[in-house]
Order: C-alpha cells, then sequence, then structure tokens
C-alpha cells in the first residue's frame, strides 16, 4: 500500500503462555475491568498477559480527548462506577501481583478529572495486598493543582504522566494537551516529595529530530523526572497519525545512554518500551538489578 512503510524485521513479539494469558482475561472478566493494554491495542500484551500481569484502566473505556496516536475510544463516558477501586484491588489479588500499574482515561468531564478514584484506588490496593508496589500512570487533571495532589498524597510508589511527544509536535499528537502543562504535573510531583519515584516517556518515530528529543529528555530531567521511558510508535489504524521512521534499536540504546549520562536514574529504551511494559523494573536504584515483580505462579 503506498505510503505505508514496512514493519522492519526487529518489530516481531513473542507468543503468550495460553494459560496465564486465561488467568488473567479471568480475572478481568470477573471484575468487569478494562486494561489500557486492550484498549490502547499494545504491541506487548500478549506478552504481559503470559507473564500475568497487566495494567489496569480505571474511570470507563470512553476518553474525553482524541489523541492523534491513541487507539482509546473517545466519546461521551459513563459514569464513574464507585465499586471499581475494590475490584482494581481484587482482580490484582486473585492474580498474585506484587506490582500494581494503573492508568486512566483522560476524564476532562468530572470536577477532579478522575483524581479522587485514583486515590481510592491506590488505598483498596494498599488494604487488599499491604506489601505491593503501586504505580500511577495519570493524565493532567487540566493543570488542576489540587486534583493532583489529591492523588500525589495517595503516595503511591511510582507516579507517572507521559509527555509523549516533542515541543514541536504537541498540538497534532496531543489534542487538548500542553507540553508546558504536562512538564508541570511532572515538576509538582517531584517537588512533592511524596513519591518515590517520577516517570514519564516519550514515542518516537513522528517526525521528531534527534535534538527535539534531546531538548525533550533535558526538559524531563529539570521537571524532576527519574525514570524515563523511550519507544516506537505504532500505527493502531489507519485512522490514527502515520508512522514518519522506524528508528532502529541501535539508536534506542544511543539514546539510553545520553538520557543516562543526562542524569536520569532509570532508562528503558527500545522499540517497544512503553511506560507501563514491565513497570515492575523501573523502581530499582541506578545501578542495581531490577528485582522482577510480577504475578507469583
Amino acid at each position: 500500500m503506498t505510503g505505508v512503510p514496512r514493519l522492519p524485521d526487529w518489530l516481531t513479539r513473542p507468543l503468550s503462555d495460553p494459560a496465564m494469558t486465561r488467568k488473567v482475561r479471568r480475572a478481568l472478566t470477573d471484575n468487569s475491568l478494562n486494561t489500557v493494554c486492550d484498549e490502547a491495542r499494545c504491541p506487548n500484551r500478549a506478552e504481559c498477559f503470559g507473564r500475568g500481569t497487566a495494567t489496569f484502566m480505571i474511570l470507563g473505556d470512553r476518553c474525553t480527548r482524541d489523541c492523534g496516536f491513541c487507539a482509546v475510544r473517545h466519546g461521551e463516558p459513563a459514569a464513574p462506577d464507585a465499586q471499581e477501586p475494590s475490584r482494581v484491588a481484587a482482580a490484582a489479588k486473585a492474580l498474585g501481583l506484587r506490582y500494581v500499574v494503573v492508568t486512566s482515561v483522560t476524564r476532562d468531564d468530572l470536577e477532579d478529572g478522575g483524581a479522587a478514584r485514583f486515590a481510592a484506588t491506590v488505598g483498596e490496593i494498599r488494604r487488599e495486598i499491604p506489601d505491593a508496589g503501586v504505580e500511577l500512570l495519570v493524565p493532567d487533571f487540566e493543570g488542576d493543582a489540587s486534583a493532583l495532589d489529591r492523588v500525589i498524597e495517595s503516595r503511591p510508589d511510582v507516579l507517572g504522566h507521559n509527555i509523549e511527544t516533542v515541543r514541536r509536535l504537541y498540538p497534532g499528537v496531543r489534542r487538548g494537551a500542553s507540553y508546558e502543562r504536562s512538564l508541570e504535573v511532572l515538576r509538582r510531583i517531584a517537588e512533592s516529595r511524596l513519591v518515590h519515584h517520577t516517570k514519564s516517556s516519550l514515542m518516537l518515530g513522528l517526525g521528531e529530530s534527534r535534538e527535539e528529543v534531546e531538548e525533550a529528555l533535558s526538559d524531563l530531567k529539570r521537571a524532576g523526572v527519574g525514570i524515563v521511558c523511550i519507544g516506537q510508535y505504532l500505527r493502531p489504524s489507519p485512522d490514527h497519525l502515520a508512522v514518519e521512521r522506524f528508528v532502529p534499536p541501535r539508536e534506542f540504546d544511543d539514546l539510553k545512554r545520553h538520557a543516562l549520562a543526562a542524569g536520569f536514574d532509570r532508562v528503558f529504551s527500545g522499540p517497544f518500551v512503553r511506560s507501563s511494559y514491565r513497570a515492575e523494573e523501573g523502581p530499582a536504584e541506578r545501578g542495581e538489578g531490577a528485582g522482577v515483580l510480577t504475578a507469583r505462579s
């Protein structure tokens, strides 16, 4: 098909463990939960489900924004479900998770953007699995500092907000968002001192230059980000932004060296890296081997 680049050889994924995948599916179905793995058509879904992990997506399956890269459906969302936090905790416990990752759709229709639901979810996970690590990936809450503070005060181990792309590409890639607002979210998390690790993520292949990527990394470092993920954008459907370039693995390796030299604590850089992919490895201290905190078999 003219104008559509072919996938290079390095963009292949392993097959999943069918028994473990069924276990994950059963826990999700029994608790009526969504995952960003499914809704965003993540290329790592089979691997993660096969390892017994999933990233829970709260506040429904409809986003109030329509970003050009994202496969999550947009439109008018349903009212939040007050029982969702307890169901997330129940599913995490059923899967034997020792590290639980939670994200959400963007809910600009809610007064607090869903902040209270994030905080309640952390509380339920702590109650059900006291020794589990908890990581949250949050939207920008339209810059509402009090909403963000409510999430920060729930004290997740890792609190992330994805910058996604470089400054120049923001208007087309992240409709309704602001580069500076995203940086301010990250600054506020880092400056709170209530969260162990502040995290963000960049996609490559949307037409950014190397200089722009390095500028974005510098901006993230100045904002106080300690963990950064750098991955390849993959077009989820013909209705989404086109891939301008498939970045070869050696460039991801080079960017990892650059980011570590710039002072980030942990850097994950590769074609299939996503902010929640193998997220349990992120909190390991710099220079240490990351412990694998996945589902208990």
